[in-house]
C-alpha cells in the first residue's frame, strides 16, 4: 500500500507539491510547538526568579525592622516604599 502511493506522488507533480506541503507544514507545526513550549518555560522561570526575588526583599526589610533600622534606610536599602515597610 505505501509502495503504490508512494509510486503514485512520484508520477503526480501536483500530488508531490500537495506531499510536501503537507511536510512542511508538520514540521513547522513541530517546531512552533517547540518555539512556545520554551517560550512558556522562560517565562514561567523568569516570573519564579522575580517572585523569589521579591520574597527575599521582604525577608531582609522584615529583619532589619527588627534589629531597629530606621524606615527610612530600609527604604533607601531595599527599594521598598514606607508604606509597605510598616506594614510588615
Amino acid at each position: 500500500m505505501a509502495g503504490a502511493l508512494l509510486m503514485e506522488i512520484s508520477q503526480d507533480e501536483h500530488q508531490r507539491a500537495k506531499y510536501r506541503s503537507r511536510r512542511m507544514f508538520e514540521t513547522d507545526k513541530f517546531h512552533n510547538e517547540q518555539v512556545i513550549k520554551e517560550l512558556a518555560e522562560a517565562r514561567g522561570e523568569a516570573r519564579g526568579i522575580s517572585i523569589g526575588e521579591a520574597r527575599g526583599i521582604i525577608n531582609i526589610a522584615r529583619n532589619l525592622k527588627k534589629k531597629g533600622m530606621s524606615v527610612i534606610d530600609i527604604m533607601e536599602s531595599t527599594g521598598l516604599s514606607i508604606s509597605e515597610i510598616e506594614n510588615l
